[in-house]
């Protein structure tokens, strides 16, 4: 079990960054933040965006947040959470994390999957 917010921080983005060979831009990546972007010119909801912000990692005074936007961009996005990574769901789309294990680590990473899936399947990668 992770409690060190630096250390939560690092396993997450290591996570994450796998995702910059398929497709995402890492916009920022300094010691307390990291985050993913589509660059690609897409439609959503009648909108022409030449961006779409996917996800990231921030160090934060009391939490590590991670923001996942595929569950803001779809509701539906809920349901690959496990009911013990929703309760640390704040607001629609900012997870606030104060320990890390295995468990908690492993539905970090099938959401970044099920997000990324949910993206391609958009075009909006």
């Amino acid at each position: 079990m992770k409690t060190d917010f630096v250390e939560i921080f690092q396993t997450i983005r290591a996570v994450m960054q796998p995702y910059t060979v398929q497709g995402f831009t890492n916009r920022i990546n300094s010691e307390s933040d990291y985050d993913l972007w589509s660059e690609k010119l897409v439609v959503i909801e009648g909108k022409k965006r030449n961006e779409v912000y996917f996800a990231a990692v921030m160090i934060k005074k009391g939490h590590v947040g991670f923001y996942y936007m595929p569950v803001y961009m779809e509701s539906e996005m809920k349901d690959v959470f496990d009911p013990e990574l929703l309760k640390l769901l704040k607001g629609k789309s900012c997870f606030h994390i104060k320990k890390l294990d295995d468990a908690l680590l492993m539905n970090i990473e099938n959401a970044l999957a099920a997000g990324f899936k949910l993206y391609k399947e958009k075009g909006w990668v």
